[in-house]
């Protein structure tokens, strides 16, 4: 099972990963219209999103849509002490930026500036595949899943919308179920959405 996702994860990253630059900026406007007549989207106040890396669809012109709104944008930022978790940091086009260890641009880390995970109104978050159930797969760390484990511990505390944003092209047939796995509340990619 683990050779088998290993090896899916690679035929994916490289799938989009070949795009062109063209097809790229065609998906990240695409996506844009796919996502801002979502009613889940229209309400949030606060969204979590993320800086493209690797060929992940990008999200950059719908950053700037919501700095239109008047949307607070946050970024993850790798957590300097718990292991594969994320903190959640402002940004506005004044953000001093660095590089993280994955060669990740990411906001330099403020604390004053930061958003507990539970408190954002919206997360949008990369993956790498994804299948119609909603069912995703990360780059195999588990940052989203751990940051986020709480919406399975406690069933109570709502949280955020957690919606996957994917290139078509990263549709599977089936993606397998780990336990750990938060769920989707739905995917958008460039020319749909899932759930």
């Amino acid at each position: 099972m683990n050779q088998q996702r290993k090896q899916l994860r690679q035929r994916i990253r490289r799938l989009r990963r070949s795009l062109t630059p063209l097809q790229q900026k065609q998906a990240a406007h695409g996506l844009l219209k796919n996502i801002r007549t979502r009613a889940d989207f229209r309400r949030a106040k606060t969204i979590a999103i993320y800086l493209p890396n690797d060929g992940e669809i990008n999200p950059e012109p719908l950053i700037h849509y919501c700095w239109k709104l008047g949307k607070e944008v946050y970024l993850p930022v790798l957590h300097p002490i718990l292991h594969n978790r994320l903190w959640f940091t402002s940004y506005t086009n004044q953000t001093p930026m660095i590089k993280n260890i994955y060669g990740i641009r990411e906001p330099k880390l403020q604390p004053h500036k930061r958003r507990a995970a539970w408190a954002i109104d919206l997360v949008l978050l990369p993956l790498v595949a994804f299948d119609a159930k909603g069912n995703r797969m990360g780059m195999g760390g588990g940052y989203y899943d751990r940051t986020f484990g709480f919406k399975n511990l406690k069933k109570s505390m709502k949280g955020p919308s957690l919606i996957g944003l994917a290139h078509e092209i990263q549709r599977v047939e089936e993606l397998p179920v780990e336990s750990w796995d938060i769920p989707l509340t739905s995917i958008v990619t460039d020319s749909r959405s899932y759930l």
